[in-house]
């Protein structure tokens, strides 16, 4: 079954609510006005129950089907809030508030959903519950885990959970997803090398805590290439080092941070282990101290199987067998959809934005063209669980 018929009829109003939200970007838990757009249209569209405050600033609505009792309770995600770049894209939409903007396509993802909820509202064609979720904060904020802890699952009685993310690079009009693990763990450290500083040109007076951190980073490579599995994915990234401001003092304190990537939980801790000990042991060899803040964020985003082949088949009906690919290769990036996986059985898809700027860059921009395939998706999640 394509595109849904009514769905392109309301191709012009979605697009309209997407670029209402890009206009008006709100970062993290502070995006009290996208929000209250949610719920207003929620009531507007008749949802049986519209709830706002969940998880902070989060927004659910609970549309019955014809048969309440007969069917499921599936829970449908989008995210809400934007980042901290200053917008380059020049569309006559551009965000109005300067340093930040929709550089991931939360915009899209939010009227998309929208969509699906007053398409939903309208016909009721399906058995059981939709709970359609607006989340904040999934840019850093955990708010699915904030939304969780604030009863999520247990309130709305939500027994599947499904979510998508436009992707540059993919088709228009095309789906990729995979069983199992699809995006990172994403985890962070931040570590303070302490010395003893001094003049520049009597090191051997000193203890360098530079030169220890230019070891240490070098040595953590072989977490990934000399001690996980070369078949298993590991990414240590150093993205930060600050020390000393002087060309002839060495500094005593130093500084580094950055981010460790997995897609398996018992790679994820033994990453966290090695790191740990390269760093105490170098930096114990140069006499320096190490203290070392290393905290676990997002966990692995992992589709479970049964729900994967039905968000498979649904996507299939849409747009075709061959505009599905259902072995695309995971991602190192993070994703806090996580979460609500970890929950309730589930699955992430990902939906092509054609040919444009990459995700969380300045030129980026969701594409219009996306949202009647996103709809559609979302609807169809619904119309035919059983």
């Amino acid at each position: 079954m394509p595109i849904i018929n009514r769905v392109a009829d309301l191709h012009d109003e979605i697009t309209a609510w997407r670029h209402d939200i890009h206009e008006n970007p709100e970062l993290l838990f502070e995006v009290h006005r996208t929000a209250a757009v949610v719920a207003d249209k929620l009531q507007a569209f008749g949802c049986d129950e519209v709830v706002t405050g969940i998880g902070r600033t989060g927004v659910v609505g609970v549309i019955k089907g014809r048969k309440p009792g007969a069917g499921k309770t599936i829970g449908l995600r989008a995210d809400m809030d934007a980042l901290p770049i200053t917008e380059e894209t020049n569309a006559p939409y551009a965000s109005k508030t300067p340093g930040l903007m929709h550089a991931c396509g939360h915009d899209g993802h939010t009227a998309m959903l929208l969509g699906a909820a007053k398409y939903l509202a309208e016909t009721r064609n399906f058995a059981g519950t939709a709970v359609v979720i607006f989340q904040p904060a999934e840019e850093g904020g955990g708010g699915a885990d904030v939304m969780l802890k604030d009863g999520l699952i247990a309130r709305f009685g939500i027994e599947e959970v499904y979510g998508l993310h436009n992707m540059p690079g993919i088709g228009l009009g095309q789906f990729a997803i995979r069983p199992g693990p699809l995006m990172a763990a994403s985890d962070v450290f931040e570590v303070t090398i302490d010395g003893r500083g001094g003049h520049a040109a009597r090191p051997h007076a000193c203890i360098d805590p530079v030169v220890t951190i230019s070891h240490i980073v070098t040595a953590l490579q072989t977490i990934a290439s000399r001690n996980a599995d070369p078949l298993d994915s590991v990414v240590v990234s150093v993205t930060a080092i600050e020390a000393g401001k002087a060309s002839n003092v060495i500094p005593s304190t130093a500084l580094f941070r950055g981010t460790v990537r997995t897609l398996k939980e018992e790679t994820r801790h033994f990453a966290a282990q090695r790191f740990k000990e390269i760093v105490s042991g170098i930096a114990e060899t140069f006499n320096c101290t190490a203290a070392i803040d290393y905290r676990f964020g997002y966990p692995v985003t992992s589709n479970h199987a049964r729900e994967t082949d039905y968000a498979i088949s649904v996507a299939r009906e849409i747009v075709g067998e061959t505009n599905v690919d259902t072995a695309t290769m995971p991602l190192m990036g993070a994703e806090d959809f996580a979460y609500m996986l970890n929950a309730r059985p589930g699955a992430y898809i990902f939906l092509g934005n054609g040919d444009s700027a990459g995700v969380h860059n300045p030129a980026y921009d969701f594409n219009d063209a996306v949202i009647p395939f996103g709809v559609s998706y979302l609807a169809r999640l619904v119309e035919k669980a059983a």
